[in-house]
């Protein structure tokens, strides 16, 4: 999730027309569409596998503290908190950041191609493996934790955190597992046009549970099989209807910037940062703050970071900022990391590959999509869909981001185009075996049931 920071003062916002105005400020030119992706990691006791708390000589403070002295990040602290780091001024390499159950994440650089994604993931993880083994400290790339229970997982001393930890349980059952038990890859791309962000819009929420079932790897909870492919996945269908699900209005006639204006404006708010400090307004209206007329704050009214900040509570499967944000993946190790930004460029950047991805979707109705994100968490590639098959969608999907990718022809030192990213994902789809399934028979045959071998198999 974001981290803030101060910074010089924001404009207020004067009116709904400041809002559109802010996301239809991201709009560029296609030569200028950038890649960013994001991934969260479990971190681990590689000597008892307990989740690492954040405090002591082995904590997620600690883990940071060496991250600055030997690779010169910069600590970004709320009170005498470090609670993200940061690459010094004019040096490219992203945000690391903590999920509010020690979750280790990467926010990557924007990046032109998919081989610089690759590079920054590559030297991401060099690092943090490395200060991870003096401190025999691990990290497990899968969607949900296999092991801890709710009790057993730590918090971090994050202010946004105790106020969605507040608000969580009462909107929904799993929104505290979904805050401390989740990890997910994630991919933010850009858009022209008002034109354009609708139609990525609309293909990527359709193909959106495609992809839930190509990265599925999170079936136990507890150090058992909870009957999934993506607990992740269903823990969110669970967490705040005010908030998450498929956006059935995108597809409307009239679909636009103003429309996911109206809907963000009723979505409830968290918080409203001032002064370094998070005030918790939680299921207070951001339209009561436009008139000045917020509880916490009497007679203040918002600025367009408060604005940016409440976009960021909202987590619907595809979500709209200043670009595009793709969050249907499980997490996983670094070639799935590579693999989920590969498949949503590969889709959405080339004029040709975006026409036939919207071909692929554009029959298919509400209730349909709806039934696919309701069904993929449990089935993943065996989820029936009309006459056919998730597993055979993601075929044609995947079919399409090679087209598209080779069409980019961005090659790395080597010759190679964006589409060797895909190979993984290919490769599954051919076997009809999600990460999942592999977990599940390695559980059921030479784990004996002993779930503590996934720390040793499926970690960085």
């Amino acid at each position: 999730m974001s981290t803030r920071q101060e910074g010089a003062p924001s404009p207020a916002v004067r009116s709904r027309d400041d809002l559109v105005g802010w996301i239809a400020a991201g709009e560029k030119p296609k030569d200028a569409w950038l890649i960013g992706t994001e991934h969260e990691k479990f971190v681990f006791h590689t000597d008892t596998l307990g989740p690492v708390p954040y405090t002591g000589e082995r904590g997620i403070r600690a883990l940071m503290e060496h991250l600055i002295q030997r690779y010169d990040w910069e600590p970004i602290t709320e009170g005498a908190n470090i609670i993200a780091l940061k690459r010094p001024d004019g040096e490219a390499g992203g945000t690391i950041s903590l999920e509010p159950g020690g979750q280790f994440e990467l926010s990557g650089a924007a990046v032109l191609d998919l081989h610089a994604t690759a590079a920054e993931t590559q030297e991401h993880l060099n690092e943090v493996l490395d200060v991870g083994e003096d401190l025999g400290i691990g990290f497990l790339g899968v969607g949900f934790s296999p092991k801890w229970t709710l009790a057993e997982t730590p918090r971090m001393p994050k202010e946004r955190y105790e106020v969605m930890t507040r608000y969580m349980p009462l909107v929904g059952r799993r929104g505290l597992d979904m805050m401390y038990r989740t990890a997910t890859i994630q991919v933010n791309l850009d858009f022209g046009s008002e034109a354009d962000m609708v139609k990525k819009l609309r293909v990527g929420l359709a193909l959106q549970p495609i992809a839930t079932a190509l990265f599925a790897s999170s079936p136990f909870e507890e150090g058992r099989p909870n009957g999934l492919k993506s607990l992740r996945s269903e823990v969110w269908r669970d967490t705040d209807p005010n908030r998450t699900g498929m956006l059935p209005f995108a597809f409307e006639d009239g679909m636009g910037y103003e429309r996911y204006v109206d809907y963000a404006l009723d979505v409830p708010m968290y918080f409203v940062y001032r002064a370094g400090r998070y005030i918790d307004v939680a299921g207070a209206s951001f339209r009561n703050f436009m008139d000045g007329k917020l509880a916490q704050l009497p007679g203040e009214r918002p600025t367009l970071d408060d604005w940016s900040d409440h976009l960021t509570t909202l987590f619907p499967e595809v979500r709209l900022k200043r670009f595009l944000e793709m969050r249907g993946a499980d997490g996983g190790r670094w070639r799935r990391i590579c693999a989920l930004p590969a498949l949503w460029t590969g889709l959405l950047y080339d004029g040709a590959a975006l026409d036939a991805a919207w071909d692929l979707v554009k029959s298919w109705t509400d209730d349909e999509r709806q039934a696919l994100r309701n069904d993929v968490p449990r089935q993943a590639l065996e989820t029936r869909f009309r006459d056919t098959s998730v597993q055979e969608i993601a075929r044609e999907a995947l079919r399409i981001a090679r087209m598209g990718l080779r069409n980019r022809r961005r090659i790395n030192v080597l010759s190679q185009d964006e589409t060797i990213y895909l190979t993984p994902l290919e490769g599954l789809v051919a076997s009809g075996k999600t990460v999942a399934d592999e977990l599940l028979e390695r559980y059921e045959g030479p784990w004996r049931r002993n779930i503590d071998h996934i720390f040793e198999e499926f970690a960085f």
